[in-house]
């Protein structure tokens, strides 16, 4: 049975191989890109232009940060399953922009969270942490890496 999917990051290498992975396996996929300038545009819009040759697949070009645009996407999608996968992207960029770096990773991921949790979606796949977890000043074994983070609300779930 074919399901609607959300996928954010779709203009994005692993977003673009989900999305067009998921329509060809007959689903419905709505893709989710800024299409900032991070990485090249060009590459983006490409991808996308593939993507959008798919009948079964719609583009939706949104900031995560845009709380009223994304809980309007849930209202009118009515999303089976959303896999997030859009982030900014880079420790160093994060340094230099943290501003863009919080609308996007944190809040940008809250408005996702609040929208399955509204709308009642099945299965939620998250994977775009790259810029969130940092400060340990070696790289050892998995084992032994002790779990530190920037932001205070990751601590206090870690200790739970």
């Amino acid at each position: 049975m074919s399901k609607t999917y959300l996928v954010t990051g779709t203009a994005g290498f692993i977003g673009f191989f989900v999305a067009q992975r998921l329509c060809g396996q007959g689903h419905y996929v709505v893709g989710l890109d800024n299409l900032n300038d991070y990485y090249d545009v060009g590459l983006k819009e490409t991808r996308l232009a593939l993507l959008q040759q798919q009948a079964n697949f719609r583009f939706a070009r949104m900031d995560l940060a845009d709380r009223d645009g994304i809980a309007k996407l849930f209202a009118s999608e009515k999303f089976d399953r959303v896999i997030h996968l859009a982030a900014q992207a880079g420790v160093r960029y994060s340094l230099d922009n943290p501003l863009t770096y919080v609308d996007s990773n944190l809040l940008g991921h809250m408005t996702i969270l609040e929208g399955c949790r509204h709308h009642k979606v099945e299965h939620l796949v998250y994977a775009s942490s790259s810029s969130v977890y940092g400060m340990n000043k070696k790289c050892r074994s998995p084992q032994r890496i002790p779990w530190i983070t920037l932001f205070p609300f990751m601590r206090r779930q870690k200790s739970q």
